[in-house]
């Protein structure tokens, strides 16, 4: 009669801590998701700001075609983007073709002193800081995400509820290369 007592509390133990690291996994796995959602508020910020500064630029500068197109062309992509690989990359062309918008931007002073485009400038920086904090954030529940389903014992309830590791939003190959700077004109 002990020994059934004693199997009851051994199943009942496991169960409760079976449902106590189902629990976990799927607060890890919402964290996940809220990180991402984080990320693409801020990335559709980013992208309902660049038609203003683009318009705003290009009454100083409407022969810079080629520029105003690439900084389009990317930011469709970024529009586009249905995962956090092609988001980095297409965030990488897109923050290239912001970086040759600004250069075209330095070569009006008249532009440079426009209170609009200052604002838009200074929006769009203050967005890149939120994507940067909103990265940051959503890579730190994909780890925490990570290693609550590929250690053990979650391992073993992980795989049967079908979770899955996430991918990190990592930057793009070009991002990582060595920045030229020329004070030379």
């Amino acid at each position: 009669m002990t020994w059934i007592w004693i199997v009851v509390a051994i199943v009942v133990v496991l169960l409760l801590v079976g449902i106590y690291l189902f629990n976990r996994i799927v607060r890890l796995r919402n964290e996940v998701n809220t990180g991402w959602s984080n990320i693409d508020v801020q990335l559709k910020r980013r992208n309902d700001l660049i038609p203003n500064l683009v318009e705003a630029v290009k009454g100083y500068a409407a022969h810079e075609r080629g520029v105003f197109e690439e900084v389009t062309n990317a930011r469709a992509a970024m529009a586009n983007a249905s995962s956090p690989a092609a988001a980095g990359a297409a965030d990488s062309l897109l923050g290239q073709a912001l970086g040759r918008l600004f250069a075209v931007a330095e070569a009006y002073p008249d532009l440079k002193a426009s209170t609009n485009f200052l604002q838009l400038q200074s929006d769009l920086t203050d967005t890149e800081d939120k994507i940067s904090a909103a990265r940051r954030y959503y890579n730190a529940t994909v780890l925490a995400y990570n290693n609550a389903i590929q250690t053990f014992p979650s391992l073993l309830f992980a795989g049967v509820f079908g979770f899955h590791p996430r991918e990190f939003f990592a930057a793009d190959q070009d991002d990582r290369a060595p920045v030229a700077v020329s004070f030379q004109s």
